[in-house]
């Protein structure tokens, strides 16, 4: 059994921002899987479904991005979930708008959702798919009004295609492994 967990903010004022991307991935794969997000527990929006013939639980923690790790480690521990089968789906600033980059493992990198499912599972072992969302041309501007900034057009142009991408990963995470995902999507 796999944990799909896109991360984000509740609320409508967040929706198409920056720190949103990761519910907007997973909206794309439950709307490719016919998953409905339709159960609410553990502090998350989540369902149930099969994806590449294993069973997927895939949800979006309520909890706000900073205490994302929350809702994950009640979804993981209720489901007997180990941390390498919990695919997490993120925006990542420090890469340019639309690139992925797939990962086995490692830090935070500065993101204070990551840094919160590392610090609940109390382990940086989980694959996770890293959304480029890009860094503001203004060296000065304000990284959280960044984050929760909204895409421009070109810019949400750009993320639909890898959001289709990120899915694309994400089966192949549960398919095959991270390695394998990490070799046909990142770069």
């Amino acid at each position: 059994m796999y944990l799909i967990v896109g991360l984000g903010n509740p609320g409508r004022e967040y929706v198409g921002t920056r720190h949103n991307i990761g519910f907007e991935v997973v909206d794309a794969l439950c709307s490719k899987h016919d998953i409905k997000l339709s159960k609410e527990k553990f502090r998350a929006v989540f369902g149930d479904g099969i994806i590449a013939g294993e069973k997927v639980i895939v949800a979006k923690p309520q909890t706000y991005m900073n205490l994302s790790g929350e809702s994950v480690r009640e979804i993981a521990d209720w489901y007997k979930i180990d941390s390498e089968h919990i695919i997490v789906i993120y925006d990542d600033i420090s890469l340019p708008t639309g690139k992925l980059r797939v990962r086995e493992k490692g830090s935070a990198g500065g993101h204070n959702g990551i840094k919160n499912i590392i610090y609940q599972l109390q382990t940086d072992v989980f694959p996770r798919i890293k959304v480029g969302t890009g860094m503001p041309d203004n060296p000065d501007y304000d990284i959280k009004d960044y984050v929760l900034g909204k895409f421009s057009k070109e810019e949400t142009e750009i993320l639909i295609k890898t959001a289709v991408r990120a899915v694309l990963a994400t089966e192949e995470i549960i398919a095959n492994d991270a390695k394998s995902a990490m070799n046909k999507y990142n770069g």
